[in-house]
């Protein structure tokens, strides 16, 4: 589908003059703080706000650090009533005296209103296919009307209620209602909305935010950015910058923030205690790999020092063991021993080594790569747990069935564990012996990950290509001649042509921040994907390795849109206006674009692959 047209005028719109908004907003500003109301007769505001008084619901909203936003909304004969209603409305709030709103610095002041409405009922709302009465989170909002009243849930609420769903806006939007002491169950709430009688509305609608002495217009409750290296280099760093700045005592990183509403409560463990919240060991490893990014850029050793820390909490919850009458170790947390835990580690013990010729750490590395290499099992395949508590009592798992081993594998680890084995078969030359056994085993491993993985664990793979890390893994084997199989290339550049494929061009949606997002089916809400771009990204430098110039050109490209894509995910102190705790999220890099959750790899893994693509760029050479 081609959607030129309609994404051409959304484009000339945000590159209007909006000086007559900016007086707009400076006049609301000045309402707020004084008796006067706002004029707004003399503005020229055609092409941007042409007011329609059956539609043109107006909202304003103040927002503060930390105060719980204010907001009303109304829709009179006039723009200039709508607005001087809503201020009226406004200023009777009782935390209203507490906003500084004549603070430019302080209280941020958004407009929204609604400039289109589509008629709909709730069975008919799409949310994967391009149609009139799609809902797309951030972009189009929903307006029920029942007993004549309207109920009405702004695009903009997406961004700052932190949701991306048509389930939770519907929820939204009914609590609203009287619905909503029916019941608590969500689903039941929508069922006894569609069995009342209602009319419903697909809305649109236009905003923009107060950004101290400026103004920003809005899309999807962000900022539209355009890619350089520049910015993709400054945003990797900020991220990095966070990791340092929200360290622990005992060495881990911050492994989850939500910037609504400043606090650690992980949607994924949401019942865990405050004084013992949930972590998670491979992704603490990302985090070190983050900081040995930011130092490859910067040369500044305050990243190896935070990395160092990162690492020397690594090894205390290490536990070792024998292998073949030598020894080794792995990684034991939250009661499980998982090969990506300590493939990880390896990944960045071995990045640190190469960076910082510090030879500490070489013990823990040979006993980490004895472990890995006792997980291969004899067909090549990686076993996923060495200890799960789960399986075997929590034992060892020594002797598994194969019920066992296909419950237990892990697509992802495996990947991990073979790019830990390719740095030290690549660069750890003090112990030969046991790099010989790394050459050997690893090639089983990726013969059999590469060829029969497929057909045995066929129902694991996405139409979309998800394993980065084994792209990463090939990308390192192949500077071993030995390693340069046809079938292990083919494996990195197919992945990479489908991700190509996969991925929102410029005019494929009606949405002009999709392009260069990743998506499953065509239609699907965009996926901003960092981890998936690791990926890419290897097979650029894969391709340029191999000197296969088409590749690597293609390749290339397609990172800088993928890149641009991810930029929106970025918390910045312009468009962190929604949170809690702005000053706290600033720097920080989400997951989705309109949720408001960090986690330690959401940082992770979009900095990782701007400092790759960066690097790319203005071709630095780093391992």
């Amino acid at each position: 589908m081609d959607f030129k047209k309609e994404n051409d005028l959304e484009r000339e719109f945000y590159n209007q003059d909006f000086s007559a908004m900016k007086e707009l907003l400076e006049r609301i500003r000045g309402s707020l703080a004084s008796k006067f109301p706002v004029k707004v007769n003399d503005l020229n505001l055609k092409g941007i706000f042409d007011y329609d008084d059956n539609i043109s619901f107006t909202y304003i909203t103040l927002f503060q650090a930390g105060m719980k936003p204010i907001r009303w909304g109304a829709c009179r004969k006039t723009l200039e009533e709508t607005i001087n209603r809503d201020i009226q409305k406004l200023k009777t709030y009782k935390t209203f005296p507490e906003f500084e709103v004549w603070n430019d610095d302080k209280c941020r002041i958004m407009i929204e209103y609604v400039t289109e409405q589509i008629p709909t009922k709730i069975e008919d709302i799409k949310s994967f296919s391009f149609v009139p009465t799609r809902f797309e989170p951030g972009i189009t909002g929903l307006k029920l009307v029942m007993n004549n009243t309207p109920y009405i849930y702004m695009p903009t609420d997406a961004w700052t209620q932190s949701q991306m769903d048509l389930k939770s806006a519907l929820n939204t939007v009914i609590k609203k209602t009287s619905i909503k002491n029916m019941t608590n169950k969500i689903s039941e709430r929508i069922s006894i909305l569609k069995q009342s009688p209602y009319d419903a509305y697909i809305l649109k609608s236009r905003a923009f935010v107060t950004y101290k002495e400026d103004i920003l217009p809005l899309y999807r409750g962000n900022i539209l950015q355009e890619y350089s290296p520049e910015e993709i280099r400054d945003e990797a760093i900020a991220g990095a910058d966070w990791i340092v700045k929200n360290i622990q005592e005992d060495g881990r990183y911050l492994y989850y923030y939500d910037c609504k509403d400043d606090n650690y409560k992980d949607h994924e463990h949401p019942n865990a205690p405050e004084d013992n919240l949930y972590y998670n060991d491979l992704r603490h490893c990302g985090g070190i790999i983050t900081l040995i990014r930011a130092y490859q850029l910067t040369k500044d050793r305050k990243y190896l020092d935070f990395a160092k820390r990162g690492i020397d909490f690594i090894t205390t919850i290490t536990q070792e063991h024998e292998v073949d009458g030598k020894p080794a170790a792995y990684v034991f947390y939250n009661s499980k021993a998982k090969l990506g835990g300590t493939a990880m580690i390896l990944v960045a013990m071995m990045k640190y080594r190469n960076e910082t010729n510090d030879r500490t750490y070489d013990e823990y590395i040979k006993k980490y790569t004895r472990h890995l290499l006792s997980r291969i099992y004899k067909t090549g395949e990686m076993l996923g747990y060495y200890i799960n508590p789960n399986f075997q009592n929590g034992q060892p798992l020594l002797e598994m069935s194969e019920e066992e081993r296909r419950a237990t594998f892990s697509f992802y680890y495996p990947g991990e564990a073979l790019l830990g084995l390719a740095l030290f078969a690549n660069y750890f030359k003090d112990d030969e012996e046991l790099r010989q056994e790394v050459l050997a085993k690893s090639e089983v491993a990726l013969d059999w990950i590469v060829e029969e993985r497929p057909k045995i664990y066929a129902d694991l793979f996405t139409s979309l290509p998800s394993d980065s890390w084994l792209m990463q893994a090939i990308e390192e084997w192949t500077k071993n001649p030995k390693f340069q199989k046809e079938n292990y290339i083919n494996f990195v550049f197919g992945d990479a042509d489908t991700m190509v494929e996969k991925t929102y061009k410029r005019d494929d949606s009606p949405y002009i921040d999709f392009e260069g997002g990743y998506y499953y089916e065509y239609g699907d809400h965009f996926y901003p994907d960092g981890a998936r771009s690791e990926g890419l990204v290897a097979a650029y430098y894969l391709a340029r390795f191999l000197g296969n110039q088409k590749l690597e050109s293609k390749y290339l490209e397609a990172c800088r849109k993928t890149a641009q894509s991810q930029m929106l995910l970025f918390n910045s102190d312009k468009n962190n206006y929604a949170h809690l705790n702005p000053e706290k999220s600033k720097g920080s890099i989400r997951f989705k674009a309109t949720r408001q959750w960090v986690r330690v790899d959401s940082i992770q893994h979009v900095a990782c692959f701007f400092l790759r693509l960066y690097f790319a760029e203005k071709n630095i050479e780093v391992l």
